[in-house]
């Protein structure tokens, strides 16, 4: 449990934090590659399982905002004060995390799945290593019947944070290009061997998209 001043400092974060990323997010200019696959999801009115990297949290809060997204964040400070900055952007939460409150999350996904709001993972959080997936979203679409949607955001100038996952804070008019993967679909009832295949496809899936949206940067300039 966080103490009363960790909860004070949060919330003093996420009060400064949340006008500045809404007034930088005014600025970007976006490219879609793959749209069609949210808004087929959409049609079948099924509320996919996101997936991206941790390190795209803040350009992905903006892009999601204010679609009913519940999103796992971890129970220690930084996932406290990073959840209160995106509930100002729409999202609910779930909190926890592979190494706390794991099992409380995925549960409250998947009551979120079952009323059709869509939810978010940072697949390689909450430590990493960076940019490898973690069991967790392939147990979950195995688990309910709900298709991963991947995705990779990458910016045309951005900061870079010193912390384990490289957090991109793209700077003011940059251009974002997000690219978007086709529905992944995990049957059920899969052995350990059977998740490895399905966590390694989903894995292989963000390395292309990651190369897809700097290709598609590289060819808007």
């Amino acid at each position: 449990m966080l103490t009363r001043s960790q909860r004070l400092k949060a919330g003093a974060i996420a009060a400064v934090a949340a006008p500045i990323v809404g007034v930088l997010g005014r600025t970007y200019r976006w490219i879609e590659d793959g749209g069609e696959h949210l808004h087929a999801v959409g049609t079948a009115d099924v509320a996919p399982i996101l997936a991206l990297w941790h390190g795209r949290i803040l350009p992905a809060t903006l892009f999601f905002r204010d679609r009913g997204v519940v999103a796992m964040t971890s129970r220690n400070f930084d996932g406290e004060w990073i959840a209160r900055v995106m509930r100002r952007f729409g999202y609910g939460q779930a909190r926890g995390s592979t190494s706390r409150g794991g099992a409380r999350a995925l549960a409250e996904m998947r009551r979120a799945l079952r009323d059709r709001r869509p939810v978010a993972f940072t697949v390689d959080g909450p430590r990493g290593p960076a940019r490898v997936v973690q069991p967790g979203a392939v147990w979950l679409a195995g688990a309910t019947g709900h298709p991963i949607l991947p995705f990779h955001i990458e910016s045309s100038s951005h900061w870079t944070a010193r912390s384990w996952d490289g957090s991109q804070v793209p700077k003011p008019r940059a251009t974002l290009a997000i690219a978007m993967g086709p529905p992944m679909h995990v049957p059920p009832d899969l052995d350990e061997a059977g998740l490895e295949v399905k966590r390694q496809e989903l894995q292989e899936a963000l390395e292309r998209l990651e190369a897809r949206a700097r290709q598609i940067l590289q060819t808007s300039r």
